[in-house]
């Protein structure tokens, strides 16, 4: 059972209670009767709605001041309260929430696109833990239910007081808050070492695309064949043609009609080079259609830094396509791929930005884009480079994907445990389905596991106990259903068999019970305590039938591990205080639900018992290996001792 388990067993077995937020507390606003002068030289920290949204607890360590006068009435932030955003583009977005968790001298002052909520009695709750409960599934619908608006949508105060929210004992929520932190460290720490690989695979991609692209003679100590065949040359002299787009809209953006590209996509939706066209519109709305075709270079002209003005893409679809405002289409007879490759180098990035003056919106033009210079190999070159090329940005688009997607797999996994820690049975209300509460069990055991390594457990909890079947010794036959019995486990079976040593009749199996391969089978009844309680792990691949004075254990573990622990002095303590018995000591197979185990992951318990298995062995190989060779030194003694105590007669 886990420490939290058997807290809720102990302090809140029936249920929590459960109080709706108006019944809790107050809510506040944010500040009120400031204007854009206020912000620039202030005297006092203020809370930003950027500040609320992101973070699970407020981030204190800011720069963000408000003005505020002497004796100015104004809200101040307390330690333990909720702050929630007030407003959004979604629903989905409204009320995020932040919590002080840190106790401060420091006045702290609240943006007025937020509002926050107080409670009543300040020792109800502990914002280490609240600061999860709000951003919790369950609160989260509640939450989103309180918005309302059509192009924004803001939250109601008056429906946030209906909001209902459980209160478990304090101490469930420290020991809930530990766990989560904990978890979110760990989590943090994966998502940092995932994108820092990302960031890392990206450089190298760079580094060899602009060494494979720089041309130089001698590179690295490596001298190209022919760099006398390499022209530097710039697009106006590589270009057939080169000209500007024609304005489409947002509006005029349609699901189907003529394929197009607006210069925005080009930034946010397409790489090196792409073969349709995310967008179309309708050709009738166009005044001056502007096309672009297989193998022309798309440049935007307008973006918001110098970095990235003029990124390029190369179209190599088949489709005749309508090029918008602020794209520049160049055509050539080179490889579109190479050109593409070659104007996404550092090199080419610095000329574009070059002269460039750093403002909310930075713009290139023709003339600009017609100056650039890159190398020109022959043809043959190109398509070699650009085979190597692709190979280099397919395996940076893998990690592209499979980096964030392991990230936000890492989140979802987060989020439930954080859901599943956080969820409550009210007061009176009907426990969940068993199925669910063991699926829910072994969801916890797993999380404890990943954090401290290992988790105490009852044996119930990851395993059924039932009785063995009802034949005997005479039951035995030659052939038929393998089986044990239980005395067999005592005199000739060791930690785990693969095989049994006897069978019973088709017949008289009909009317037992099995076990399956990797259940434990464990003799209930013996002569003394020592004894009792002695197991064998099943490991063959069939069922096999159990005699009676048995309990066969079927779990979720690894058989071997638990076979190990059932022979520690840990567990032998246990069991003593579960026999019963005088002349026959017995224990009850249901009364073993109770055993606790401490159960590491199926990995680290794979990992154990190889170590064990390894003792084992040794030790076996000595119980053999020393008896044979005291045998042999007896029988050479007494060889010795019998030559020497034979004389001869004298004649």
């Amino acid at each position: 059972m886990s420490k939290i388990d058997e807290m809720i067993k102990k302090l809140c077995p029936n249920g929590v209670e459960v109080k709706t937020l108006g019944e809790l507390g107050d809510f506040y606003g944010g500040l009120t009767g400031k204007s854009k002068e206020d912000f620039k030289d202030g005297n006092a920290k203020f809370i930003t709605y950027m500040n609320v949204y992101s973070n699970l607890k407020l981030n204190l360590d800011t720069d963000e001041k408000v003005k505020i006068s002497d004796g100015e009435k104004q809200h101040t932030i307390e330690y333990g309260d909720v702050l929630f955003t007030g407003s959004s583009e979604t629903p989905d977005e409204c009320g995020m929430s932040s919590v002080l968790c840190d106790k401060t001298n420091e006045k702290l002052y609240l943006n007025s696109f937020s509002f926050g909520f107080r409670f009543f009695d300040k020792e109800l709750f502990e914002p280490e833990f609240t600061k999860y409960l709000f951003r919790s599934n369950e609160l989260r619908k509640q939450l989103i239910k309180t918005a309302s608006g059509v192009t924004r949508f803001n939250v109601s105060k008056e429906r946030m007081k209906k909001v209902q929210i459980p209160i478990p004992p304090l101490e469930i929520q420290r020991e809930i808050a530990n766990i989560l932190d904990k978890f979110t460290e760990l989590t943090a720490e994966l998502t940092a070492e995932l994108t820092a690989e990302l960031t890392a695979r990206k450089k190298q991609y760079e580094y060899y695309r602009d060494q494979l692209l720089s041309f130089n003679n001698v590179r690295g100590g490596l001298t190209f064949a022919n760099p006398e065949s390499v022209r530097w040359m710039t697009l106006g002299e590589i270009a057939t043609d080169i000209y500007r787009g024609s304005g489409i809209t947002r509006e005029q953006v349609t699901t189907s009609g003529i394929p197009c590209v607006r210069y925005g996509e080009i930034y946010t939706s397409y790489g090196i080079h792409f073969d349709k066209c995310i967008s179309h519109t309708n050709l009738a709305n166009i005044a001056s259609p502007k096309y672009f075709e297989h193998g022309d270079i798309l440049f935007a002209i307008t973006g918001e830094s110098i970095e990235d003005i003029a990124k390029s893409t190369a179209y190599v679809g088949n489709e005749k396509c309508l090029a918008g405002g602020d794209i520049v289409v160049l055509k050539h007879k080179q490889n579109p791929k190479y050109l593409s490759y070659a104007l996404s180098t550092t090199d080419a990035i610095k000329q574009k930005g070059k002269g460039k003056v750093k403002s909310k919106v930075v713009h290139s033009s023709v003339p600009a884009i017609s100056e650039l210079k890159i190398p020109v190999p022959p043809i043959e070159i190109q398509n070699r480079i650009v085979k190597v090329l692709d190979n280099f940005d397919s395996i940076c688009s893998d990690l592209q994907i499979g980096l964030p997607a392991e990230i936000d797999a890492r989140k979802k996994q987060y989020e439930y445990y954080r859901d599943l820690l956080l969820s409550f049975e009210p007061i009176g209300t009907v426990l969940a389905k068993q199925a669910s509460k063991q699926a829910s069990k072994q969801a916890i055991i797993s999380l404890y596991q990943y954090i401290y390594g290992y988790v105490e457990v009852m044996l119930g909890e990851v395993a059924t106990i039932s009785r063995g079947g009802n034949f005997q010794k005479k039951d035995f036959a030659e052939s038929g259903v393998p089986c044990i019995h239980y005395g067999q486990i005592y005199t000739r079976y060791g930690l785990y068999a693969d095989k049994t040593i006897s069978s019973i009749s088709n017949e008289v199996a009909q009317k037992q019970k099995f076990a399956q391969p990797n259940d434990i089978v464990m003799a209930v009844t013996s002569e003394n305590v020592e004894d009792v309680c002695k197991c064998v792990a099943w490991v063959g691949n069939e069922p096999i039938a159990v005699s009676g004075h048995s309990a066969i254990i079927h779990h979720n573990q690894n058989a071997k591990f638990l076979t190990y622990y059932f022979h520690t002095s840990m567990f032998f303590e246990q069991k003593r205080k579960l026999a019963h018995g005088t002349k026959v000591i017995e224990v009850t197979p249901d009364k073993l639900s109770d055993i606790k185990i401490p159960l590491p992951s199926l990995a680290e318990q794979e990992r154990i018992v190889a170590v064990l298995d390894k003792f084992d062995a040794l030790v076996n190989d000595l119980s053999e290996g020393l008896p044979a060779e005291i045998e042999a030194r007896k029988r050479q003694y007494e060889y010795y001792r019998d030559k020497l105590l034979s004389f001869k007669k004298i004649a």
